[in-house]
């Protein structure tokens, strides 16, 4: 590997010329400076990105922190910070958070010793002194910029198809209501169904880890037997319930109808196909990054609020 003291040397040039020059700090001579250029372009030199940023104070690390990647959604957006990034020159650091507090705090503490330059979140977070904090998918937060999906409009979505079914009695699952995103989708599905029925009940689930939802499938097929229509608060779940119902020697959707919730590509693979509610992942992450690559830059200090539709994926999974 290429080193400042090889370039140094190429150049005949002290050690400290060569890092005045690729930093762009200090008075460097012309004739210095094209012998360094040269240096570097002939022993193909990179410069170093974690010492440089060390010197800087900043680096070009984005810490991204999201709750749970075995939900296949949220590496969707991760693809799209991450390859935004990548274009506009920075790297993106990818924490895991399993929705466990002190892991998120582990992380944070991560973030703070690798000098991220940002931090975009999908989770509530204190920020670091300084930092710039861009929310995605379902961190409402005035104080920062956040880029997120129609939630009202996804459950309206939904009650409006349920209205074109037939059912006899609904369970909602829904995510944990402390979360803006879930209490949004709750209310647009409330709003329409409300008009027509009451025959429905409400299921919180505060965890949609792996783990988690096969719980919740045991406890669906044991005490809501009675339930002909399930609408799920995402996909992965949805999908549980159509092969736990299989399972059963249950017809769908015949003897229950389910809806999910995100639109991953799997729901494509699956028999009968789901239908369910598509979000623009890819396009939620694209969006963070370029308004985190903006405040970099400082070209804006206005506080903004992006909102990106989401949209009915047909399948055969309803009546």
């Amino acid at each position: 590997m290429v080193t400042i003291k090889d370039v140094a040397q190429h150049a005949g040039v002290s050690v400290a010329s060569v890092s005045r020059y690729i930093n762009n700090r200090g008075y460097v001579r012309v004739q210095t400076g094209e012998k360094i250029a040269i240096a570097i372009k002939e022993l193909n030199y990179v410069p170093n990105e974690i010492a440089r940023s060390l010197s800087q104070k900043k680096s070009k690390l984005i810490g991204v922190l999201l709750p749970d990647i075995t939900n296949p959604y949220f590496p969707l957006i991760a693809k799209g910070i991450e390859e935004t990034l990548i274009k506009n020159g920075y790297m993106m650091l990818l924490a895991n958070t399993a929705d466990s507090t002190k892991q998120l705090n582990q992380y944070m503490t991560t973030f703070a010793q690798n000098n991220v330059s940002g931090i975009i979140t999908a989770l509530p977070i204190e920020p670091l002194e300084n930092m710039i904090v861009v929310g995605v998918d379902r961190v409402y937060d005035s104080h920062i910029n956040t880029v997120l999906p129609d939630d009202y409009l996804g459950g309206r979505l939904i009650g409006e198809k349920l209205l074109t079914t037939t059912f006899n009695n609904i369970l909602i699952i829904t995510g944990d209501l402390s979360f803006e995103s879930a209490k949004n989708r709750l209310n647009g599905l409330l709003d329409v169904i409300d008009k027509e029925t009451s025959s429905y009940e409400i299921y919180e689930s505060l965890s949609f880890n792996v783990s988690d939802i096969d719980t919740i499938s045991s406890v669906f097929f044991e005490k809501y037997k009675h339930v002909d229509t399930l609408v799920a608060s995402n996909d992965y779940l949805a999908l549980k319930m159509m092969q736990k119902a299989q399972q059963l020697g249950l017809s769908i959707p015949k003897d229950l109808q389910i809806i999910g919730y995100d639109g991953i590509p799997f729901t494509e693979m699956t028999y009968p196909k789901l239908t369910t509610i598509k979000q623009p992942a890819y396009e939620l992450g694209k969006k963070t990054a370029e308004v985190m690559i903006e405040a970099l830059s400082g070209s804006t200090a206005e506080i903004k609020e992006y909102i990106l539709p989401v949209e009915l994926q047909n399948g055969e999974s309803l009546r």
